[in-house]
């Protein structure tokens, strides 16, 4: 079964830098319209990649913090008591 998920996995393109300066603007171009990267070699050592960005779309704000906070105890109740509350006394 390890061998199969081997097999499924797409090897990264790999150009060496020699081809990349010379075709610099269409290889980002690629890169952007497959979504897919680039390695670039040099004498056959990875020395750098081009990734594609990550998606641009935009979520709203409202609902961002959903989970982010958990509420311990009783939230409507005043915090001290009534009593003590100098205001209110006559």
């Amino acid at each position: 079964m390890a061998n199969q998920h081997a097999e499924n996995k797409t090897v990264m393109k790999q150009i060496p830098v020699s081809q990349f300066k010379a075709n610099c603007s269409a290889l980002v171009e690629q890169v952007r319209k497959t979504k897919r990267s680039i390695q670039i070699t040099r004498r056959g050592k990875i020395i750098a990649e081009i990734r594609p960005v990550a998606s641009e779309k935009r979520n709203s704000w409202l609902g961002s913090m959903k989970g982010a906070a958990e509420i311990l105890g009783d939230i409507v109740s005043p915090v001290i008591d009534l009593e003590d509350i100098e205001a209110l006394k006559d």
